[in-house]
This record gives C-alpha cells, sequence and structure tokens, in this order.
C-alpha cells in the first residue's frame, strides 16, 4: 500500500524521494502511527514533505488516495467561553432575499450595541430557532446566525461568505498558503514586478566591462587595457503581505500567480499573511498560524526602512474592522486596523497595495475606501497595467 501512496505522491509532482519513503517505513516498523488517521497523516507529512509550500499538495493527494479519510480541519472555537448547540444552527432552508426586501432590514445599530445583544441573547435563548429576526439560527433576518441576511451581523455556523456584511464570524477557520509553484499563466506578471528590480554596482571589481575595455584598448594603441566594475547584485528588498481565507477566497489562483512571480523576480523578499486587515501579529504557516504567529511590532524592527512594502488584499471587510478596538472578525484586538496599517507606513515609505477586486467596484465599498484614504491613495489593481503602476510608485 505504501509503496503505491509514494508513486501517487510522485504521480501528484511532489519532490519525495525513495529515502524519504525508507524513512516513513521505518517509522512504520517502530509503530510510530498505529492505529490513527491523524498519526498516520502527521507521520507521512514529517517524514515525506521538506517545504511547507507543498502542504496544501500533499494534503489533496493524501485526501485522493486514502478516500473517506477524516476531515482534519479544527472544530468551531468558543465566543464568550460558550457553545452553541449544533441543533441551533441546522440549515432547513437558506433565507433569499430581494434587493428591495434587503433594503427594508435595519442594522443593530453599531458595534457595542451587536455585541452587547449577542450576550443577551446568548443567556436568554433555549432553543433552535429558524427564520426569525431575533434569535441565533438559520434562513432569517436575525443579526446572528447562518444562511439569512443581515447588513450588519455575527456569522455563525455558516460554511463560507455568502452576502459579505458580518461584522466578526464566529467560526474557526484553517486556509491554506499560497502555492509558490504554480505555474504562471500570464508570463506580463513576472514582467511587470521585473520593473521593481533596480541593479546597482557594489562590491569588489570582479567583473569585466567589455564596452569600456574595448574603447580604453582602442586608445591605448591596441595595448590591451582591461577594465573592471563591481558585480552586479540584486539589491532590492521586498516585504510582502498577503490576505488570506473568507472573500479573498475567490481569488486564490491570481495570488498565487503573483506570489510565486515574486519568490522569482526577487532575491530578498519576505512575506506574511493576514487575514482581512492588520493586528498586532501576522503569520507565515497558515496551518499554525494560532500557535506560530509573528508579532507585528516585531517585524516593524526587524526589517529595516530600505525595504518596500508591498499588501495584497480586497479590502473587503466591515469597517469596524478597520476602525474599531475588538474590530476583529477572529480575536479581540486592543488597537484598531488602521493605528497597525498607519505604523507600517510610517516605517515603510515606499509602499502600495494591491487589490485584486474590480477596481470599477471600489467606490461602492466603504471598507475600499476607507483602507485607499489610510494608503494616500495607493491601491493598485492587480491587473498587468494595475502591477506596472504599482511597480512604479514604489520606485
Amino acid at each position: 500500500m505504501l509503496i503505491d501512496f509514494f508513486l501517487s505522491l510522485k504521480e501528484s509532482g511532489l519532490p519525495v524521494s525513495v529515502k524519504e519513503y525508507l524513512n516513513l517505513c521505518e517509522a512504520m516498523q517502530k509503530g510510530l502511527a498505529y492505529g490513527s488517521v491523524d498519526d498516520f497523516y502527521y507521520l507521512c507529512r514529517t517524514c515525506l514533505i521538506k517545504d511547507e509550500a507543498n502542504y496544501d499538495r500533499f494534503d489533496r493527494a493524501f485526501a485522493h488516495y486514502f478516500k473517506g479519510v477524516e476531515n482534519l480541519d479544527a472544530a468551531l472555537t468558543k465566543l464568550f467561553e460558550k457553545d452553541i448547540p449544533d441543533e441551533w444552527l441546522k440549515m432547513l432552508s437558506e433565507k433569499t432575499l430581494s434587493d428591495e426586501e434587503k433594503a427594508q432590514i435595519e442594522a443593530m445599530g453599531g458595534w457595542d450595541k451587536l455585541m452587547e445583544t449577542l450576550r443577551q441573547r446568548l443567556e436568554e435563548q433555549k432553543g433552535r430557532h429558524q427564520g426569525g429576526n431575533k434569535w441565533i439560527g438559520t434562513a432569517g433576518t436575525s443579526p446572528f446566525g447562518a444562511y439569512g441576511f443581515n447588513p450588519e451581523g455575527i456569522r455563525v455556523g455558516q460554511d463560507k461568505s455568502r452576502n459579505k456584511s458580518a461584522v466578526k464570524v464566529w467560526d474557526q477557520r484553517e486556509y491554506r498558503d499560497y502555492d509558490s509553484q504554480v505555474e504562471l499563466g500570464i508570463r506580463n506578471v513576472q514582467m511587470a514586478l521585473r520593473r521593481l528590480r533596480k541593479f546597482a554596482r557594489s562590491g569588489a571589481e570582479e567583473e569585466l566591462d567589455l564596452d569600456h575595455t574595448i574603447k580604453a584598448t582602442a586608445s591605448n594603441a591596441g595595448h590591451l587595457d582591461i577594465k573592471m566594475v563591481p558585480e552586479r547584485h540584486n539589491r532590492v528588498k521586498v516585504l510582502l503581505f498577503l490576505d488570506v481565507g473568507g472573500s479573498m477566497d475567490e481569488y486564490i489562483h491570481r495570488c498565487e500567480e503573483l506570489f510565486s512571480a515574486a519568490k522569482t523576480e526577487f532575491k530578498h523578499l519576505e512575506y506574511f499573511y493576514f487575514h482581512n486587515f492588520f493586528y498586532e501579529s501576522v503569520w507565515r504557516n497558515n496551518r499554525l498560524r494560532h500557535t506560530e504567529k509573528f508579532s507585528t511590532w516585531d517585524v516593524l524592527n526587524k526589517y529595516g526602512k530600505d525595504y518596500k512594502l508591498i499588501i495584497v488584499g480586497d479590502a473587503t471587510m466591515s469597517p469596524y474592522e478597520i476602525l474599531q478596538p475588538g474590530g476583529s472578525v477572529e480575536h479581540w484586538n486592543e488597537e484598531a486596523g488602521s493605528v497597525w496599517l498607519q505604523r507600517l507606513l510610517a516605517t515603510y515609505k515606499n509602499a502600495a497595495w494591491i487589490n485584486p477586486s474590480q477596481e470599477a467596484h471600489w467606490q461602492w465599498t466603504q471598507s475600499v475606501t476607507i483602507t485607499r484614504q489610510l494608503m494616500g491613495d495607493r491601491m493598485y489593481p492587480m491587473t498587468v497595467e494595475g502591477l506596472d503602476r504599482a511597480m512604479k510608485a514604489l520606485l
């Protein structure tokens, strides 16, 4: 079975070797994974996969070969230290409203009011509700629940975003890293990024300057006069932040193209992930984002002002996530996201925000307008022309 599994991984394009396969066999013989799908999965990944960028590809290959494996995603997290019964959130129907009906539904009336009302509902509610406008449930117009509609609510127990109007999300979600090995469909993406690469002559004189050598030799009556110049080095340093999850799911392929091109073009590239907006921490591995976080302060102090800052995200979220302490959909942030973005911009003067959503729609999204203002209008669409403008601005 393991031989066929190994060959299946090879067919999936994963760089697994015979030595790594033998290590896995040895580990199995010593009983390191016995009677547990989870233990076997992690043992295989540890032995066979050496690059975190290949984790997602390995997951797909593993699930394809071992059909019916258990779902390894994390379970529902707690908010206010209290669970919501699954029965409350069982979807029997899904609320679909017309634009006129949506316009008639009013928001709760602000962040503090919304959070306080949710606390009250958790204390008062005793059973499941569907189709209502007050309790935590499904297919209604209540601010709390799933598969309904409210212009300003807290989404609970729903597998993905529908109306993109949730102020906060109850569920813990796991995101996958962008694959740096994606085959680029548009070479122009690389060409646009290449504009940022400024080669400077520095270091010892180790490279022959052929043009000047020919001119000097001709001026010296044919006697060879060799001229040397410092070797060329790519000195551009890029600090890349990538929004992941939620509304960014529909742009995964385009972001992977950009990420892959950036890793190819920039020798000095540091990258981190964030969700929706900046807060006190970022991460490098989406599977470990709850346990291996990097302090945003540490990032600001570690990477100098000579780095060029590139942010990739659709900037589509509740305005509270930008302007309000505690506004993050996933945790309680002590300081507003706008404060952290201003700190980044104060440190890195050369900055650009790349937005994968259509530029024509930006003016209709309040959070995009706020983000553009914070960026000093340095937001550019993820098109060849937009990337070209962004690279010019960074120069």
